[in-house]
């Protein structure tokens, strides 16, 4: 059985610590910080963390992981599929990055017009307008009868959105867009 360490959380925003101090070093607030023990978590209580399926806690070596197994996913952009190694992983965090005004939201607003001819896929806006979009869309004349749509920012609300919805690909554009409820700043 393993020994539960102590932690100090802030009664203000939740932060942890693991040493006390007078004040938060997240929030800034004196004196709030409590003492609690910190259990490690049972087998029974083990839930797979983020969407690729890996289950938290899980040690292997590196050799006994069978990286064939990972079919990658044309994206249907012959270009991009090189860049990426072949398409896209299963369960993986592709992230796109450029200045302003290249192409990125272009790009992929394309790649989900092909996707979502054959797949289940769901474009999330943090930035442009349905109506944007939607423009983009006839401009470069793409196919919108399947590309499905979510103007949106709030991380909580565009996770219950996909649980419902259950994409094989989802976009979100632009990430530095989306913030959380559970974080304070």
């Amino acid at each position: 059985m393993s020994k539960a360490r102590t932690i100090y959380v802030c009664a203000e925003c939740g932060a942890q610590a693991s040493k006390w101090s007078g004040q938060c070093g997240d929030c800034g607030a004196w004196n709030t910080l409590q003492e609690t023990v910190a259990t490690p978590p049972t087998k029974a209580g083990m839930k797979p963390v983020g969407y690729a399926g890996a289950t938290a806690g899980e040690v292997r070596n590196l050799a006994e992981v069978d990286a064939a197994a990972e079919i990658r996913q044309s994206c249907g952009n012959g270009e991009l599929d090189r860049v990426l190694g072949g398409g896209l992983v299963q369960g993986s965090v592709t992230l796109i990055g450029g200045d302003p005004g290249i192409g990125k939201s272009t790009l992929l607003l394309q790649v989900q017009a092909v996707l979502a001819q054959r797949d289940r896929t769901l474009y999330v806006s943090g930035e442009e307008s349905p109506q944007q979009i939607s423009l983009r869309a006839q401009r470069l004349q793409l196919s919108r009868d399947r590309l499905r749509l979510l103007p949106e920012i709030n991380v909580e609300r565009i996770l219950a959105t996909a649980e419902i919805e259950q994409p094989r690909v989802m976009v979100i554009d632009s990430i530095q867009t989306v913030y959380t409820e559970r974080l304070q700043s």
